[in-house]
């Protein structure tokens, strides 16, 4: 199937002449290329056309699982006939194995599955395994180790309809494939038996199975129904079975892998107790043994994914398996706000790392742990294919990966002074250019809709002349805009700010909620579209409200102490932040600030430029300014199942707080200090967590 777009517009705007570079770009080979996108020009609407044009499977990177519900949402009204898929991390809660040297405090893994999440990863691999009208929207879970597809694929098995099968070996395949028999709770991920119907729940399924209908050992019919219900769907021909976990393993890779794990072990344990260090050499032992037994007697065990270098047959320091390798050698990548999520996927190896060396130091994990691990800097660039980097604000990084992909695919020395990368606001114009950019970025600063970048006002931090302070100043601003119909997004710097704030504005009657990265998955979505709808009229947050959010909603952008100096008020921040505005005709922003700061002067200076930019474009054509009218989207809409599911978790968040308060003061009073500090860490998260649900 060919890629087919859906829309009542066309490009417009800046959009054509960037469509037909990057696509001519990508033609000619060129690995690296850069759209330089300001806010509301479009950005999503370019990447369907060139996705459209080229024709072939394609992922989206974005930095945080807010923006890839948002890009998820997009691209399904883009491509209503073809394969979008959502692929982020599927853990409502993790809290990874570690191990704290100095207290001797070893912290178990654990982690909450989400199931819709769950289906969704199988759904994007199997796309991809399947079929080229492929678009996977991905965080940068896509770096992180999933399990070989030469395994994945090597266990999958088709039937047929009118072929011979024996109903007892097809029930064998499906354990093999960590399916699980369940004839009363049948549920995703479980096959049951009544007679000679063989009922299959796939993994990439939400509310459809399989029912495979047997006369002695003739596959008779197969058919979709719904479990619900029991209605019946669509007969199929045949259809192929996928294994329900990433990490599935055949049985002689399994036994063989056990094999090399002891070998590992033994030279492990002789290792530490040349070392003298009794303790962890009993330790190791202890721990591996289990696993070993665990994975001969059920195939798997906690934490098997510390053996992938054994179950992926991969060497010692070899990248592990992640999605890249799933992806067609001809694929595309878009890299969405890439000044963010570039550095992102550099700096998750080594926090990664530190943690795994300290588990295998003192004996709880084997050395060949360290190989699961998600990819360095340097292996996601060699594995990528061709790249087009999306921002406003793109880094240096990235204009100088477009520049040596121009370099190469038009022969011209590396010292050319046109191609010199430049940063945002830059006043040096090319020869015979009439504009700051380099040839090889394509720029898109014109809003096909004519909306103008916002007026920026700054307001002071602290009382004086009269004025109030940010806090009063920022709920009578909301309650102005919010009487005109308008929503409001406030930044903050911290996670506590925010959650104080919303408290207070409660108080004062505000509408208001905050969304940080506590908050699950699902739950993040459903209150950007409660903003969107007025259930909430205010949302307070810290990174999460700044690059790619769409929420044409929002008349009035707060930036709470823009004159602090750091990474949430650099110049690319401000940028992004401000940008939240630009979707509405009536947008504004208030920078709070008692003083001018170079990050501040160069985003207000970048802002006003893109303004005259399209303030000249709207007079040159007669264009009148239109507010974005945009659909609330309910395609990552959690079920009701998992609402219950929240509110129920909110009533035992509460008993559980006061459990480990008083097992604190117990502790505290007997004496325990360690025990204490450590159960007053867990009733503060405990409160935190509580918090964020009732919000």
């Amino acid at each position: 199937m060919h890629f087919e777009l859906a829309s009542e517009y066309s490009p417009a705007g800046d959009q054509p002449a960037a469509i037909a570079k990057l696509v001519g770009g990508l033609q000619a080979g060129m690995k690296d290329q850069v759209l330089l996108g300001a806010t509301g020009t479009g950005k999503t609407f370019t990447m369907a056309n060139i996705i459209q044009q080229m024709d072939k499977p394609t992922l989206i990177m974005a930095h945080n699982k807010t923006l890839a519900a948002q890009l998820y949402s997009e691209f399904k009204r883009f491509f209503p006939k073809n394969a979008v898929e959502y692929f982020v991390s599927y853990y409502d809660y993790y809290q990874p194995e570690a191990y704290v040297a100095k207290t001797d405090t070893f912290i178990e893994k654990d982690s909450s599955i989400n199931e819709q999440i769950d289906r969704m990863r199988h759904s994007a691999t199997r796309a991809l395994l399947e079929r080229r009208d492929v678009i996977v929207i991905s965080s940068v879970s896509c770096i992180y180790g999933l399990g070989s597809p030469e395994l994945y694929l090597q266990m999958t098995f088709e039937v047929e309809a009118g072929k011979q099968y024996d109903m007892r070996a097809l029930m064998g395949k499906l354990v093999e494939l960590q399916y699980e028999r369940k004839d009363a709770a049948f549920e995703r991920g479980s096959f049951r038996v009544r007679g000679d119907v063989l009922d299959i729940f796939p993994s990439h399924y939400e509310d459809m199975a399989w029912r495979l209908s047997f006369f002695g050992d003739e596959l008779e019919e197969i058919y979709e129904f719904d479990p619900l219900t029991g209605e019946r769907g669509q007969a199929l021909e045949k259809t192929t079975i996928f294994a329900n976990s990433h990490h599935v393993t055949p049985r002689p890779t399994l036994l063989q892998a056990v094999e090399l794990i002891k070998g590992e072990l033994k030279t492990r344990i002789e290792e530490l107790d040349y070392q003298g260090k009794l303790l962890e050499s009993q330790r190791i032992s202890q721990r591996t043994q289990f696993d070993l037994e665990m994975i001969l007697e059920a195939g798997t065990c906690k934490g098997i994914e510390n053996y992938s270098r054994y179950l992926s047959g991969r060497g010692k320091g070899q990248p592990p398996p992640t999605l890249f390798e799933y992806l067609p050698e001809d694929a595309l990548l878009f890299v969405d706000e890439s000044h963010v999520t570039v550095p992102q996927i550099h700096g998750m190896y080594n926090g990664d790392r530190a943690r795994k060396t300290t588990l295998v130091e003192h004996g709880f994990r084997l050395p060949s742990a360290l190989d699961n691990r998600p990819l360095k800097g340097e292996e996601w660039q060699q594995m990528r294919p061709q790249t087009i980097h999306v921002s406003a604000t793109p880094s240096v990084w990235e204009m100088e990966r477009a520049k040596e992909s121009w370099l190469i695919a038009h022969g011209e020395p590396a010292g050319e002074r046109s191609l010199e990368p430049r940063l945002m606001g830059s006043s040096e114009e090319l020869p015979g250019d009439n504009h700051t950019l380099p040839r090889y970025v394509a720029e898109q600063i014109i809003r096909p809709t004519g909306l103008v970048d916002p007026v920026c006002v700054i307001h002071p931090v602290t009382p004086k002349d009269k004025q109030p302070g940010q806090v009063d100043d920022v709920i009578a601003q909301c309650k102005a805009e919010n009487a005109k119909g308008r929503r409001v997004l406030i930044t903050t710097l911290t996670k506590k700010m925010a959650e104080n704030l919303t408290e207070y504005m409660q108080e004062a009657g505000v509408k208001v909620a905050y969304l940080h990265s506590d908050i699950d998955t699902l739950e993040r979505v459903e209150i950007l579209n409660d903003l969107r709808r007025g259930s909430v009229e205010v949302l307070i947050g810290i990174n999460l409200l700044r690059e790619g959010l769409d929420l044409p909603e929002v008349g009035l952008v707060a930036i709470l102490d823009a004159d602090k100096a750091g990474f949430l008020r650099s110049e690319t921040a401000l940028i992004q932040t401000i940008g939240r505005a630009a979707r509405n005709v009536d947008g504004r922003v208030i920078l709070y600030a008692d003083e001018m700061t170079k990050a501040m002067t160069a985003a207000l200076a970048e802002t006003e430029r893109r303004r005259t930019k399209q303030l000249a474009h709207n007079k040159k054509h007669g264009i009148t300014p239109k507010t974005i009218m945009k659909a609330i989207s309910d395609d990552l809409k959690r079920s009701e199942e998992s609402k219950s599911k929240g509110r129920k978790s909110s009533q035992e968040a509460e008993l559980s707080i006061e459990q480990l308060r008083k097992a604190m003061l117990k502790a505290a009073e007997n004496l325990e200090f360690e025990e204490a500090a450590r159960l007053r860490d867990l009733l503060q998260k405990s409160e935190e967590k509580a918090l964020g649900i009732a919000a």
